[in-house]
């Protein structure tokens, strides 16, 4: 009977201590503007608005391309950052299971045995005797009552960091994701670089033919023929050197997957992939909030917070219980016999008079909650300044583009123009080299700006909070 009212008691004091000293949470103010930045630089931004934002967007309906789709999956499965990340969910909520089962009693069955030997001057039968004692205990042995909320504490500061890590791992999904649409873009776009540096050589090799038969004939100068030379030279080194970035863009993408990919998956030119679709930045920076990255910061922000609240703990009395119920005897073979039954019960309380390091530990965490509201905030303003330069991009790009194709198309022609003048001898060959100098290197910057159009889209993608 007396030991129901023990555990009645203990549960009452459990239920009474649920409170806690950890100060109230508040979310600091987001130190950036509340809208996005507006200017020349983003007036084509206005027209997307209508556009589903990234969150609300699954990476498999934004990315369009099929094959890289596939891509995308299999670095999903394949990846060992992304394992890790995944693992390191797993530890965290190991140990937030750990934390929490601090709340409820060690329950443990003892069994024990002892025999010894009393000499006579020791004995209270004054005559040596050997004395035996055999027991079985279930109890509970030192179960500290939270009463002033330590525990709790040390639960929410856990369930926090849990909750972070998961962020961290969402957060290194999104980024794998578009890591591996960006590397896929690039090998894309230094193929069809490719393919162009191959054509420009095939027609520099068929230049310099053709003027080689003229020099035989004494129709074209030395000069005409080293030049148209040195064309063939450059147009080769160039194939090296754009076979060399495709192979190792290639390698950067099996990295990333973490295994080779068939050739039917990779991409042949920048022309032929499918671009992702459209998205809105929304009206307002609010939506960064719920971006993974500031979503962990702010899950750290408040694991310090509650670590506040343990530290101020350890200043009040900490209680404990120690209770056991079995049975005892002399005799091993009396150990269960009727009037052998044994209890005990023990409660405990200890209170701190003086130890510095209870000071120091304290005022240690409301330092480190300083720390963490500095690095929530700077998460914030570092995705505000990645979300604007990406819209930066976004404004400006098509115009680039349009440029740069009216560029090449010039160019084109004033090509198409000196070939032709310098065929019927009114020009030398120096107006030709010139003009297919110009038009290759604008070639080139259109092939640039297109990927830069197409890596933008993944990269506003990732800075908006993408979707899983």
């Amino acid at each position: 009977m007396n030991i129901n009212r023990f555990l009645l008691v203990g549960a009452i004091v459990t239920l009474l201590g649920g409170c806690t000293l950890a100060p109230e949470y508040t979310r600091p103010a987001a130190p950036v503007p509340a809208d996005w930045p507006t200017g020349a630089a983003y007036q084509e931004t206005k027209s997307a608005v209508s556009a589903p934002t990234a969150e609300e967007l699954p990476w498999r309906e934004f990315f369009t391309d099929e094959r890289l789709q596939k891509i995308i999956v299999t670095a999903l499965n394949n990846n060992r950052d992304l394992r890790l990340a995944a693992l390191n969910v797993e530890r965290a909520r190991a140990y937030y299971g750990i934390q929490r089962a601090e709340f409820l009693p060690t329950v443990q069955a003892v069994g024990s045995g002892s025999k010894e030997r009393v000499p006579a001057d020791l004995s209270t039968t004054g005559s040596a005797r050997t004395a035996e004692r055999y027991g079985v205990n279930l109890g509970i042995s030192s179960w500290e009552i939270d009463f002033f909320g330590r525990i709790r504490s040390l639960k929410d500061r856990a369930l926090e960091e849990y909750l972070a890590t998961d962020e961290a791992r969402r957060g290194a999904q999104i980024l794998l994701v578009s890591t591996v649409a960006q590397a896929y873009l690039a090998l894309a776009a230094d193929r069809e670089a490719l393919k162009l540096v191959v054509s420009t050589l095939e027609t520099q090799e068929a230049s310099y033919k053709l003027i080689r038969k003229s020099y035989d004939v004494g129709l074209a100068s030395k000069l005409d023929l080293r030049r148209a030379q040195s064309q063939v030279d450059a147009a080769r080194g160039d194939v090296a050197r754009y076979t060399q970035l495709a192979a190792q863009d290639e390698n950067a993408l099996n990295l990333l997957v973490g295994s080779p990919l068939p050739p039917a998956l990779l991409p042949t030119e920048l022309g032929r992939v499918s671009p992702p679709k459209e998205i809105s930045p929304g009206l307002s920076s609010e939506l960064l909030l719920r971006r993974p990255d500031v979503l962990a910061a702010e899950h750290r922000l408040k694991a310090t917070n509650a670590n506040i609240g343990a530290a101020r703990a350890a200043f009040f009395p900490r209680i404990s219980l120690t209770i056991a119920i079995g049975t005892a005897s002399a005799d091993l073979s009396g150990l269960f016999q009727s009037g052998s039954g044994t209890w005990s019960f023990a409660p405990q309380i200890i209170m701190p008079i003086f130890d510095a390091r209870t000071w120091s530990a304290y005022d240690v965490t409301k330092v480190e909650r300083e720390i963490s509201v500095a690095q929530y905030e700077k998460a914030i303003q570092a995705a505000f300044r990645e979300v604007a330069d990406a819209l930066a991009v976004q404004g400006t790009v098509n115009r680039q583009v349009a440029a740069q194709q009216s560029l090449v198309d010039a160019v084109a022609e004033t090509y198409r123009l000196s070939q032709a003048r310098y065929t019927r001898g009114i020009d030398s060959y120096l107006g030709v080299l010139d003009a297919q100098r110009s038009l290759y290197g604008a070639q080139h910057g259109l092939i640039a700006l297109h990927m830069v159009r197409l890596v933008n889209q993944v990269t506003l993608y990732r800075v908006l909070g993408g979707g899983i």
